[in-house]
């Protein structure tokens, strides 16, 4: 059985003597150990970065970017060898897999664009003889924390562009499935990124700890659950790193009257039970304005559910694979269970499904609660599996007030026809990422993501224009160049344009 290495100054290092095991959640048999940093290796991996960062802030933008336009080219060529690692480990659909993909390679694609995100700017005589500019600067080491759910797609939002703006990346992805981020982070290498500029090392929270307390370590990123999101934001915070910390959600899709409902439900259904549920963007509760409105709609999504193609996420042409892990497989039954006894109304139960094949998978069907109340466990928890829930609301201000009073706000839409009731929830829900129509609204490559409240820690979003701005710092400088042959007296007061 293979042992994932470390990658650190451009070499697989096999390090630690705490190990975890690393399962395929299709047949839930153990397919790969996977050695845990402590923190020498980490302080190997922050060492190495140290080292490059000298030559790499001194290389000129647009060749950081050419190094980009090969590594975009090696990750399309690629794709299926991607795919296949993340199904076996994360257990989403070869499809899913392969979109994840095509959402990380437009953040690489973005960060080719170095020369001209990274422009300063110039203003001329902005007092007698003097000019100012603004430079953007990299901070230095930096390094980023990432989830399972997307072991492709998250780390291509952090460190294409932490690298590309003179940074060296230091990356600590899931120890749950690894071996997808550990093959893109080889292909930057082949790519031509120079020794240290990236490194990937594994762990847990001995790694994690190791990189907040870390001198070196100027600012950290992470997507992940709210506890541990405010967890590293207060720890690092502290210590003076700057951090975008992401955590949980609790997405809600409001459903007028006037919806074009046959599209709302096939949005729904791909938003509530792609990736098995274990999206942040995922749609987990359905707030339908009207009784209306929800029986009709509870009576499209029924078929739909049970119709749900369900199987090792390595077969093409399904719709849901297992979700990650056994410890989940329970934790989402504690929360059907825990609804059922809250009086919520279990219309379709997707617990104890089996695939003929993989009978030890961690295989869970798609659920759907009806008349649910924001005083249950199951609206106001982040669930993270392939659960939906209805709330019955009569208007669309009480919609609004529900979800504006939940303390996650990462994702949120609507289905209507009305342009006035979508500028108003537009302009009033409290959420960071808006959709209209639009059931995952996640935005691309070249604008930034993020929610408010309790789903992020930080003033900065993730990737594009905000991705710049924190991986970088403003340095102003104002110059001038004195007239030859000219005394000038001194100036006591304060210096202005006057």
């Amino acid at each position: 059985m293979a042992t994932i290495p470390h990658l650190i100054h451009a070499e697989r290092i096999v390090s630690g003597v705490r190990t975890c095991n690393v399962y395929n959640p299709s047949t839930g048999e153990v397919i790969h150990t996977l050695g845990l940093a402590d923190r020498a290796t980490v302080q190997q991996a922050i060492d190495s970065a140290r080292l490059a960062f000298p030559a790499w802030r001194n290389t000129p933008p647009a060749k950081r970017a050419q190094v980009m336009y090969r590594f975009k080219q090696l990750l399309e060529q690629n794709e299926a060898r991607i795919a296949q690692l993340i199904s076996e480990e994360h257990g989403k659909t070869l499809e899913d897999a392969a979109g994840e993909l095509k959402r990380g390679i437009e953040n690489v694609e973005y960060a080719c664009s170095a020369p001209e995100i990274l422009k300063g700017e110039y203003s001329r005589n902005v007092g007698p003889r003097i000019d100012a500019w603004s430079d953007f600067q990299p901070l230095g080491v930096v390094a980023g924390i990432t989830p399972f759910n997307f072991p492709a797609m998250v780390p291509l939002w952090m460190y294409p562009l932490a690298i590309v703006c003179g940074n060296c990346f230091i990356l600590k992805p899931s120890e749950r499935d690894p071996s997808s981020t550990l093959l893109i982070a080889q292909l930057l290498l082949d790519a031509g990124l120079p020794k240290g500029v990236l490194n990937v090392v594994h762990g847990d929270k001995e790694a994690v700890d190791a990189l907040i307390e870390a001198p070196e370590v100027k600012a950290l990123s992470f997507v992940g659950s709210t506890p541990i999101a405010e967890y590293i934001y207060s720890e690092a915070t502290k210590r003076g790193k700057r951090v975008q910390a992401l955590g949980g959600a609790k997405n809600h899709a409001v459903l007028m009257p006037d919806a074009d409902l046959d599209n709302a439900v096939s949005a729904l259904m791909g938003a509530a039970f792609g990736s098995a549920g274990e999206r942040c963007m995922a749609i987990s509760v359905a707030v339908c304005v009207g009784d209306q409105v929800a029986d009709a709609l509870v009576s499209k999504l029924v078929p739909q559910i049970n119709a749900l193609k369900i199987g090792a996420g390595t077969n093409s042409g399904l719709d849901m694979g297992p979700l990650i892990t056994g410890a989940h497989l329970d934790k989402v039954t504690g929360y059907i269970e825990d609804g059922v006894q809250a009086g919520a109304q279990l219309v379709v139960d997707g617990r104890g499904l089996k695939v003929a094949g993989n009978e030890g998978g961690y295989f869970f069907g798609g659920c759907l609660f009806d008349r649910v109340t924001p005083d249950m466990r199951i609206y106001k928890e982040e669930i993270f599996g392939p659960v939906l829930c209805v709330v019955r609301v009569s208007s669309l201000e009480e919609a609004m007030q529900l979800i504006n009073e939940h303390e996650y706000g990462n994702g949120t839409c609507i289905f209507t026809r009305d342009g006035e009731s979508a500028r108003l929830f537009c302009d009033e829900i409290e959420v960071g990422m808006v959709g209209v129509n639009v059931p995952l609204p996640v935005p691309v490559a070249y604008h930034s993501f993020g929610g408010w409240k309790r789903s992020l820690f930080g003033d900065l979003h993730a990737y594009g224009p905000d991705g710049v701005r924190f991986y970088t710092r403003r340095k102003a400088i104002t110059q001038r160049w004195p007239q030859r042959a000219s005394l000038e007296a001194a100036q006591f007061a304060f210096p202005s344009n006057s």
